[in-house]
C-alpha cells in the first residue's frame, strides 16, 4: 500500500511537471509573439516617412488684407477672384465675425423674431469670434425687413459700405437676407454689394452667382429642436392623395424689382414659352379622370399670399397647408413662369413644408436652383421634372415603387431635420457651405472630459473557477509594450474633398470633424506588402495559416489596434471586482473605463485588481444609463466593448467578437440577441427576448461598437430619446441599436451560440422585473415615433469562427477551440 501511495505521489509530480512544461511552452510562445510584434513595430517606426497627423495647430490671418484686382463686374464674382483666401488658412478654424445689427441704422428695421432667433444661434455657434481682426468671414443680417420702416436701397447701400471691415469692396463678407415677403425678399437687388456673397431665398439668373452666392432655406420658426411627435410617420408609404397642389397665379402683382427695370430690356432673345396653361389643363384632366385620388386647386379660397409676378402664390395658413400635405404622397411645386427667376421664397417655402411632413416634392421646372444645390443631391429626395413633361408626370409618379418612395421620404426628412428645421440649422448650414467651398475642415466634435475617482490598485487578479479553459491555443500576444491609441484625425482635409457629398447627404451631416469613422476607406490586400504595410499584422506574414498562425497576429483588412472596455456599474462592488479580475491577461485590451453611476463613492478600503492595463474609474454628474455611451476622452481606441458589470464572457469569446467587429466596423457586434415583434391586435411593436431564428438587436451589455456612435448618441441623436432613457432608467441599449440601424440600414451581428451571459451567483438584475419589459415595449414605440419609422432590420444568421466544426489534419489547429 505504501508503494501504491508513493506511485500516486510520483504520478502527481509527473502531471505537475507536464503542466509546468506546457505552461512554460505557452509562456515561451507568448514571449516569441511579443518579440515578433516589437521587432515589427520597430521596423515600421524606422521606415516611417509620413508625418504623424493630429488636430491641426491653428493659424490665424494678419490684420491687414492682401490687395487683388476687382473683376470687371460684380456679377462675375467667384471665389477665385472675389474671395481673399489669405484670411482663411486651412488650419484657421474658420473664425467668423458677426456684426451686431443694432449698431447700424437698418437694424431698427429688422423683424424682431428673425433678429432674436439669429442672435440666439450666433451666441452658441462654435465658429463665431468677437475678434474681427482674425476673422475669415464677416456676416451681416439685413432681412427680414419690416415695412414701412425699411430703409431705401441707397441708404442701405451706404450703410453696408460704411461697415468697419468692408474694406472698400466687401470681400469675405456674407449678406444674409431671410425675408419671405414679396416686397422685401429681393430688396437688395439694386444695391451694389461689391465682392460680398449674398444668402437669400430669391434670385434672378442675372443676379445669382453659382458657387459664390447661397440659396438658403426660409426661416419658418425659431424652435431649438423639431417636435418629432408632431411630424407624421413615414409609413404607410401611400397616402390619401397621389399628389396635391394649391396655389394662385396673380399677374397683377408687381415687385419692387420690376418697378425699377424689366428683364426684357436686359436679356436678349425671345421670352421662353409659358407652360403654366398646359400644366393647369393637364392636372385638371388627371383630377377629373379619377384614376387616382388627387387634389389640385388653382384659385385660393381666401386672399392668396403676396408673391412675385408669374409665381404661384401660397393659399391659406401654414397649418392648413400642412394638413393637406400630410395626406399627400407627392407635393407639386410649380416654378415661376418667368424662367429668369431661378428660385423664389414661395418655392422655397413649398419645398420646406413638403419635406417637413414627408410629402415628396415634385418640382416642375429644371432651371430651379434649390437651396444648397452645390452640395445636396436633391434627386435623392425630390423629383425635378422639366415643365414640357407635364403630360407624363402622372405616369411617372404611379411607376415609383414603395421602396424608392420611402427612401426619398426618409432622405427628405434627413434634409429637413439637418438643414431647414431650426434657426440654428439654417445659420450653421450657411457657414458650412462657405467652409466646404474653401476646403476648411469642420470643428472637431467635443469629447466628454473624464473626472477620475481616485482608487487603490495592486490586488493580484485571481483565477476565476468558472472560466472555461481556452484550450491549447494562445489567444494572441498580451502586450508588454504600453497600450497604444488608435490614430486620430488622419483625414482632416481629405474629408472635405473626397467625401463632401457623402457628408452632406447622409447623417449626421457636415458640421463635425470626427477623429475617425467606421466608414474610412480600406486598402486592397496587396498594399500591405507593397509599401503601405505600416501597422498591418497579416496572418503568417501573408502566407496565411490555421490556428497557430492565426493566434499570433490580428490579420484582417485594417492595421493593428486595441479595444477599450467600458463597464457601467452602480453600487455592486463585489460583482464589479470579480468582473474586472476576469479581464486579466486579455490580449489587445487597451484600458478599462469603469463608469461609476452612483453618487456614492467607492469604499475607501476597496482594493482594485491589477489586470495589466489601466483601470480608469470615471465619476458621472448623475445616475443615467446614457452615461454608458458618453464619448469619454479616456477612450483612446476606435473599438469599444460595452459590458455590464455582471456579464460573464470568456477571453476567447471576447477575442472572437473583437475580430469580427474589425471586419464590420459600422455595426454593433455582440452576444445577447433580441428582436422586435409586431403586436397584431394593437398594431404596434413589442420587445421580445425569446429564442428566435430572427434577430434585430444585440444588447450593449456585451457588445462591440465604434466610438463614432458614442459621439452621435450623445450629441446628435434627438434629445427626446435620451430623456426617455432617463425617465425609465431603461432602454439605452435599444436606443443605440435604433441609432446604428438608422444610420447604416443594416442589422447587428450576433457572435457565438450562447444566449445568456450572466455570471453565476450574481444578484438578480433589473431586467428580470416584468415592468422592465413593459417599459421596453413603450420605448420601442416611442423611438419609432421620433424616427418616423422602424429603423431596426432583421438578420437570420450568427457568426462562428471559420474552422468551427471542420475536420482538420493532425498538423492543423482550429482558430478557436470552442467557437
Amino acid at each position: 500500500q505504501e508503494l501504491n501511495s508513493e506511485i500516486t505521489k510520483l504520478n502527481l509530480k509527473i502531471e505537475a511537471c507536464k503542466k509546468s512544461i506546457e505552461n512554460a511552452k505557452q509562456d515561451l510562445l507568448q514571449l516569441k509573439n511579443v518579440i515578433s510584434q516589437t521587432e515589427h513595430s520597430y521596423k515600421e517606426l524606422m521606415a516611417q516617412n509620413q508625418p504623424k497627423l493630429s488636430l491641426p495647430i491653428r493659424l490665424l490671418p494678419d490684420k491687414d488684407d492682401a490687395t487683388f484686382p476687382l473683376p470687371k463686374s460684380n456679377r462675375n464674382c467667384r471665389l477665385h477672384n472675389c474671395f481673399d483666401y489669405s484670411r482663411c488658412p486651412l488650419t484657421s478654424g474658420f473664425p467668423v465675425y458677426v456684426y451686431n445689427s443694432d449698431d447700424y441704422p437698418f437694424g431698427s428695421s429688422l423683424d424682431p423674431l428673425i433678429k432674436q432667433a439669429f442672435e440666439a444661434t450666433v451666441r452658441t455657434n462654435v465658429y463665431v469670434t468677437e475678434n474681427a481682426n482674425i476673422a475669415c468671414v464677416y456676416i451681416i443680417l439685413v432681412g427680414e425687413m419690416q415695412e414701412p420702416i425699411m430703409p431705401k436701397p441707397t441708404e442701405l447701400e451706404q450703410q453696408l459700405h460704411s461697415l468697419p471691415y468692408w474694406r472698400t469692396d466687401g470681400h469675405n463678407h456674407l449678406i444674409i437676407n431671410l425675408s419671405r415677403k414679396s416686397e422685401t425678399q429681393n430688396f437688395i437687388y439694386n444695391i451694389s454689394t461689391g465682392r460680398a456673397m449674398i444668402a437669400q431665398s430669391t434670385f434672378y439668373d442675372v443676379q445669382y452667382r453659382p458657387g459664390f452666392d447661397i440659396v438658403v432655406s426660409p426661416l419658418v420658426h425659431a424652435m431649438s429642436e423639431p417636435n418629432f411627435l408632431e411630424i407624421p410617420p413615414q409609413v404607410p408609404v401611400k397616402r390619401k392623395y397621389l399628389f396635391s397642389f394649391q396655389g394662385e397665379k396673380i399677374e397683377s402683382l408687381r415687385s419692387s424689382l420690376q418697378e425699377v427695370r424689366s428683364f426684357e430690356e436686359e436679356i436678349e432673345g425671345n421670352a421662353p414659352a409659358d407652360y403654366d396653361d398646359r400644366i393647369i389643363t393637364t392636372l385638371k384632366a388627371v383630377q377629373d379622370s379619377k384614376l387616382d385620388f388627387v387634389l389640385v386647386e388653382f384659385t385660393c379660397k381666401n386672399q392668396p399670399k403676396a408673391s412675385l409676378p408669374t409665381e404661384w402664390a401660397l393659399c391659406g395658413e401654414r397649418d392648413d397647408r400642412l394638413e393637406l400635405l400630410k395626406l399627400s404622397t407627392f407635393a407639386l411645386i410649380i416654378t415661376p413662369g418667368d424662367t429668369h427667376l431661378v428660385i423664389s421664397a414661395g418655392c422655397a417655402m413649398r419645398l420646406f413644408e413638403a419635406l417637413e411632413v414627408g410629402a415628396i416634392p415634385v418640382v416642375l421646372g429644371e432651371q430651379v436652383q434649390l437651396p444648397y444645390n452645390d452640395v445636396i443631391r436633391w434627386n435623392e429626395a425630390a423629383l425635378i421634372i422639366p415643365k414640357p413633361r407635364i403630360t407624363e408626370v402622372h405616369f411617372l409618379l404611379r411607376s415609383i415603387s414603395d421602396n424608392d418612395l420611402l427612401a426619398m421620404r426618409r432622405q427628405g426628412r434627413f434634409l429637413w431635420e439637418t438643414y431647414f428645421s431650426t434657426s440654428d440649422n439654417v445659420f450653421s448650414t450657411v457657414l458650412a457651405i462657405i467652409r466646404t467651398r474653401i476646403q476648411i475642415p469642420a470643428a472637431p466634435i467635443r469629447e466628454e472630459t473624464a473626472v477620475e475617482i481616485p482608487h487603490r490598485s495592486g490586488k493580484a487578479a485571481g483565477t476565476d473557477p468558472n472560466m472555461a479553459d481556452n484550450g491549447d491555443l494562445d489567444l494572441g500576444p498580451v502586450e508588454t509594450e504600453p497600450p497604444y491609441a488608435s490614430p486620430k484625425y488622419l483625414r482632416n482635409f481629405t474629408l472635405t474633398a473626397m467625401d463632401v457629398y457623402r457628408n452632406w447627404n447622409s447623417a449626421p451631416g457636415p458640421f463635425h470633424l470626427f477623429p475617425y469613422t467606421p466608414f474610412d476607406p480600406v486598402l486592397p490586400s496587396e498594399a500591405k506588402f507593397l509599401g503601405s504595410g505600416t501597422g498591418f499584422r497579416p496572418i503568417g506574414g501573408g502566407a496565411g495559416g490555421s490556428g497557430k498562425e492565426f493566434q499570433a497576429a490580428l490579420g484582417g483588412n485594417v492595421p493593428r489596434e486595441q479595444f477599450t472596455v467600458v463597464m457601467l456599474t452602480y453600487e455592486r462592488e463585489e460583482v464589479l471586482m470579480n468582473s474586472l479580475e476576469r479581464l486579466n491577461g486579455l490580449p489587445y485590451l487597451n484600458k478599462v473605463v469603469v463608469v461609476w453611476n452612483s453618487p456614492k463613492l467607492p469604499s475607501e478600503d476597496l482594493l482594485w485588481p491589477d489586470i495589466g492595463v489601466p483601470i480608469m474609474v470615471v465619476r458621472t454628474e448623475k445616475n443615467s444609463l446614457n452615461n454608458r455611451f458618453l464619448p469619454w476622452d479616456e477612450i483612446e481606441t476606435e473599438a469599444i466593448l460595452s459590458i455590464d458589470d455582471d456579464a460573464h464572457l470568456r477571453h476567447d469569446e471576447i477575442m472572437f467578437g473583437f475580430r469580427v467587429w474589425r471586419e464590420a466596423r459600422d455595426r454593433i457586434v455582440g452576444f445577447p440577441g433580441r428582436y422586435h415583434a409586431w403586436d397584431i391586435p394593437h398594431q404596434s411593436w413589442l420587445y421580445n427576448s425569446n429564442y428566435s431564428c430572427e434577430l434585430s438587436m444585440v444588447l450593449t451589455g456585451a457588445a462591440f461598437f465604434h466610438k463614432y456612435y458614442a459621439y452621435l448618441y450623445s450629441y446628435v441623436m434627438p434629445q427626446a430619446i435620451r430623456d426617455m432613457v432617463d425617465e425609465y432608467i431603461n432602454c439605452e441599449d435599444i436606443a443605440m441599436n435604433f441609432l446604428v440601424s438608422h444610420l447604416t440600414r443594416k442589422p447587428p451581428i450576433k457572435v457565438t451560440s450562447r444566449w445568456t451571459f450572466r455570471c453565476p451567483g450574481c444578484p438578480q438584475a433589473l431586467s428580470h422585473d416584468d415592468s422592465h419589459f413593459h417599459e421596453r415595449h413603450k420605448c420601442i414605440n416611442f423611438f419609432v415615433k421620433v424616427y418616423g419609422y422602424m429603423p431596426l432590420l432583421y438578420t437570420q444568421f450568427r457568426v462562428d469562427s471559420v474552422l468551427f466544426k471542420t475536420r482538420l489534419p493532425h498538423d492543423k489547429t482550429k482558430c478557436f477551440k470552442f467557437i
